[in-house]
């Protein structure tokens, strides 16, 4: 009980954290039709920058300043580099973006090194939040589903409650009649840019501590971030919220499961068999923890290939 209990926890704040991340990757390219290969670089960004304020003007500042830093950086990314070649086409953008992720990687190693910061969690916030099973619970994670909850909160409403959310689904759906009705798209494109940037900044700044900041976030990130963007439906904000906590979930549960399809063969006496024939059916399911969001994908494409939120192809 007290692993399920633990592990859901864990599973649904690590879910909140990659919605944090893959939202804005959805918001993008639900408006303006981009698959940013170096959307998870903001988030890696992010947490360096953060690593490099906290010095100077505490977590609180950092928090603040370091996600709007990489807000311009999404804008000025936008505006000069993929708004020249949008006209070319999908690929010429796709290319754009996979080399912008060498290069941010290959800068945070020529500025920080290559390996690890001693990025951690502030020591304002290491007390626990509650005991559960006789262990505290760190709060600092429940800080980090908590905000990932609250910038939902605030994006839903923005974008189903508000007149610029009205304006930019319109400019989803119908950008060359947006334009027509006096309303600047190219200043919308970018300004949804920069507010995934900043969104994924703001991921990295509380996740950055919480796990690991490095020049190989971003890649571990990012393939994470590209399997809930397809499972929720391109484009659904919903969707990436639904998959994130799925993604999560499924993730947390299965690193703790140290059973094989022998083990549960051997509660009906078959276990010898099973274990002869060896292969796959011998493997702990906790060797598969890495590669279930993977496999997620595999069977939601399958089963529903636009995704659970998306529009069926």
């Amino acid at each position: 009980m007290e692993f399920i209990v633990v592990s859901t926890i864990n599973g649904l704040i690590y879910g909140l954290l990659l919605f944090m991340v893959s939202a804005g990757l959805t918001l993008v390219f639900g408006m303006m039709g981009i698959i940013n290969f170096a959307h998870a670089s903001f988030y890696m960004i992010g947490a360096y920058l953060a690593y490099s304020l906290v010095k100077l003007i505490g977590f609180a500042g950092a928090l603040i300043v370091a996600p709007i830093l990489v807000g311009i950086i999404g804008i000025v990314v936008e505006r000069f580099l993929l708004r020249p070649v949008h006209k070319f086409g999908h690929a010429h953008e796709l290319l754009m973006t996979f080399g912008l992720a060498f290069v941010a990687e290959e800068m945070m190693k020529l500025v920080f090194g290559n390996y690890a910061v001693p990025y951690n969690v502030p020591a304002a916030l290491r007390f626990p939040a509650f005991s559960l099973f006789g262990t505290d619970y760190p709060f600092y994670r429940i800080f980090v589903g908590v905000t990932a909850l609250v910038l939902f909160s605030i994006l839903f409403y923005l974008l189903r409650r508000t007149r610029i959310g009205i304006v930019v689904r319109a400019a989803v759906q119908r950008p060359a009649m947006t334009g027509a009705l006096g309303h600047n798209v190219d200043t919308l494109f970018m300004g949804t840019f920069g507010l995934g940037a900043w969104m994924a900044g703001v991921a990295g700044v509380v996740g950055g501590a919480l796990l690991t900041t490095s020049p190989n976030m971003a890649l571990e990130m990012g393939v994470l971030v590209f399997v809930v963007v397809v499972v929720g439906g391109l484009g659904s904000l919903e969707g990436a919220f639904a998959a994130s906590l799925i993604i999560g979930l499924l993730t947390s549960l299965s690193i703790g499961i140290d059973v094989s399809i022998a083990d549960l063969f051997g509660y009906v006496g078959l276990g010898g068999i099973v274990t002869a024939l060896g292969g796959p059916l011998v493997v702990k399911l906790s060797t598969f923890a890495g590669a279930m969001p993977v496999l997620v994908m595999l069977i939601v494409l399958m089963v529903r290939p636009a995704g659970l939120f998306g529009d069926r192809l």
